[in-house]
């Protein structure tokens, strides 16, 4: 009889296991599909993020790329405003020359100086960029006293003044355009054997500017 109510227990407990196996409570396929559609959630969010990540990089280049541009241009403005006036002494007054070979006038009272081109210490201007330049230089001479200067560029002779032993004082000048390449030198030089005066007036003088790049 014993045996009997245990084998009928077995049967029934085992018919409970079996429902809760098959038939449980929990609707496991519901929650499969659950995980499922997280993980294509997460998925989503994880090209979404990419895509904002590589968005981002594509803007940072971008502000490099138009910060870059805009130095450019404004270093290329600044490049454009080429302007200077000079005349030949700083101070007091008298003679230069006369020498024994060309000599390159050093003009140290600076009027105006608009993109540092013109060398002070050396007289003389080099183009910051390729462009049509305009130049014009005076040259004043005492009575009975040989003038003469040149205007050079890269060394070569482009016009000259010359007053030859004047009555009285003489004052001359001349004026080109040039087309100059960046680089290009120009300055002035005395003639050898001749004198050219300045003093607080300024009469010798050097002036140039850039009329419109190239």
């Amino acid at each position: 009889m014993k045996t009997s109510l245990q084998l009928l227990f077995l049967l029934f407990a085992g018919s409970s296991i079996a429902d809760d196996l098959f038939s449980p409570s929990v609707n496991i396929m519901a929650e499969i599909e659950k995980w499922k559609t997280m993980e294509e959630r997460i998925q989503r969010l994880e090209e979404t993020l990419t895509k904002v990540l590589s968005e981002n990089e594509a803007l940072k280049t971008l502000v490099s790329d138009s910060q870059y541009n805009l130095q450019s241009l404004q270093q290329q403005n600044e490049a454009k405003k080429v302007a200077f006036s000079a005349g030949l002494l700083a101070s007091g007054e008298g003679h230069t020359g006369p020498t024994d070979k060309q000599k390159t006038l050093v003009y140290k009272k600076v009027f105006s100086n608009v993109g540092n081109a013109y060398d002070s210490n050396t007289g003389v201007f080099k183009a910051p960029v390729k462009g049509v330049y305009y130049f014009r230089f005076y040259g004043h001479s005492h009575s009975g006293i040989t003038m003469a200067v040149s205007l050079m560029k890269n060394g070569a002779t482009m016009c000259s003044v010359h007053d030859w032993k004047p009555q009285g004082n003489g004052n001359t000048s001349n004026g080109i355009v040039l087309i100059l390449e960046p680089g290009d030198e120009i300055d002035t030089r005395l003639w050898k054997g001749s004198r050219v005066y300045d003093d607080p007036a300024s009469y010798t003088s050097f002036s140039g500017f850039l009329i419109f790049p190239l």
